[in-house]
């Protein structure tokens, strides 16, 4: 039996909620199970495999990123089969993140964000669940627009940074790696989207939970998309189906924020509005366990 949320404005596209796939032993139910059917609305994309991508990789580019609920994304989606290929990994197309972030002692790298400052850094280990891929990185903020992505291929999950992960971060960092330490875990689901007309790869998270010292935050029903481009292209199709949604921009982090649900000592006061944002989305209080 299937669930259907229709929009108020009578040109939006229906919701279709899946049946909700029962409690196995250790499977829980879970959030997404209730949550629009993208596996449905996806398989009305074309693929793309995950070599094919290599012609967008676009490690250095320019993001764009908007904040909204599953349903808004859900609408954005479809009407969009012509203008984009979905990632496909041997028949997935939601696939897995798990990612580690790693900071100094007195989260110098989460300050550099917290006080707007046009060049910065993020590191992490990156988990590619469904292809079995891992890797160390190291994201550049460059000027307000642009970002520089480098990494290495690891052959496992790192979650403590070795001598030989040094090597590569000595090389992109302007600071000591050795002053870096785990700080946040973080999981979703991703939607890899790559146009058929332009040079523009688009992500979108859903799922997110965030991690750290035992307590565990998740943001039900919130997507986070993301407009990866070699230049900015304002007539990109997705860019137009934002603006007819009337969403706009925004700088979120979902380090930045998962910092800032987990960490109460750590001062940031410039990301609260987002964060009354996201809860406005979510139309209740936080979840956490």
């Amino acid at each position: 039996m299937q669930h259907q949320f229709s929009w108020s404005k009578s040109n939006q596209p229906q919701v279709v909620y899946g049946t909700p796939t029962p409690a196995t032993h250790g499977r829980p139910v879970r959030w997404e199970d209730f949550g629009p059917d993208f596996a449905g609305l996806l398989s009305t994309f074309a693929p793309i495999s995950l070599s094919e991508m290599s012609s967008v990789a676009l490690q250095d580019r320019i993001d764009t990123k908007y904040v909204m609920t599953e349903r808004q994304l859900y609408a954005a989606l479809a009407g969009l089969a012509d203008d984009y290929r979905v990632l496909d990994i041997d028949g997935v197309r939601l696939n897995h993140y798990r990612t580690l972030y790693f900071d100094t002692a007195d989260f110098e790298l989460f300050q550099q964000h917290h006080s707007g400052r046009r060049e910065r850094y993020k590191v992490r280990s990156r988990s590619y669940v469904d292809s079995r891929l891992s890797f160390l990185e190291v994201k550049h903020k460059v000027s307000r627009s642009r970002t520089v992505k480098s990494r290495i291929a690891t052959d496992a999950f790192v979650d403590t940074l070795t001598p030989a992960a040094d090597g590569f971060l000595q090389e992109q960092l302007p600071f000591d790696p050795t002053t870096l330490e785990p700080k946040l875990w973080n999981e979703y689901t991703r939607i890899t989207l790559v146009s058929l007309a332009d040079c523009e790869r688009v992500t979108l998270d859903l799922n997110l939970s965030f991690s750290a010292d035992g307590r565990t935050m998740a943001l039900p029903g919130i997507a986070i998309a993301e407009v990866k481009q070699n230049g900015i292209n304002r007539d990109s199709a997705f860019v137009r189906r934002m603006r007819a949604l009337n969403l706009r921009t925004t700088g979120f982090s979902k380090y930045c924020a998962g910092v800032s649900l987990l960490y109460s000592d750590v001062k940031h006061n410039n990301f609260k509005p987002h964060l009354r944002t996201m809860s406005k989305l979510i139309r209740g209080d936080y979840y956490v366990q």
